[in-house]
């Protein structure tokens, strides 16, 4: 599965907004994360049309999570950033060429289709399963409880 660089961007960004205590200008996350900021608006103005941030306009402004760290999925933000379809389309080649099947012989999905779809449900039940706060905890837990602390500090001016 090939995800664009923007879910790795938006789901920083939500861990980061996890974090905040007041809005977080686009500005200021690309220079947190080292990304181009004409990009990385586009993955939050994405990520404020699906509604899991919101803008907040004004000298103070930027965007702040629209709910609890625990009750935003991984999954709502890829699909927020990469669209809902599903990665794989079956075109029914099972019906072209010289052993063609029958339109009706093709009633049901084929094997191929069957295996995508069941990996496809695997993989968007893993990401619904992981909340940006459970990113935000294991990000803590590999920095030895450092990250989210000295994540709060920059974004609030110490850093």
């Amino acid at each position: 599965m090939k995800m664009s660089n923007g879910v790795e961007w938006a789901l920083h960004c939500c861990v980061s907004l996890s974090q905040a205590t007041s809005p977080v200008p686009v500005a200021r996350f690309a220079e947190l994360h080292g990304v181009p900021t004409a990009y990385l608006a586009k993955q939050l103005q994405a990520l404020s049309r699906a509604g899991i941030v919101r803008s907040v306009p004004g000298p103070s402004g930027g965007y702040r999570l629209t709910r609890a760290p625990s009750e935003i999925t991984v999954l709502e933000v890829v699909e927020a950033v990469d669209g809902r379809e599903p990665p794989f389309r079956c075109t029914e080649i099972r019906r072209r060429g010289p052993l063609a099947l029958s339109p009706e012989s093709c009633a049901k999905p084929c094997a191929v289709a069957r295996a995508m779809a069941s990996a496809d449900a695997a993989w968007r039940g893993a990401l619904a399963d992981v909340t940006v706060a459970d990113l935000g905890r294991s990000i803590d837990t590999d920095s030895s409880g450092t990250a989210m602390r000295e994540l709060r500090g920059w974004l609030s001016g110490a850093g």
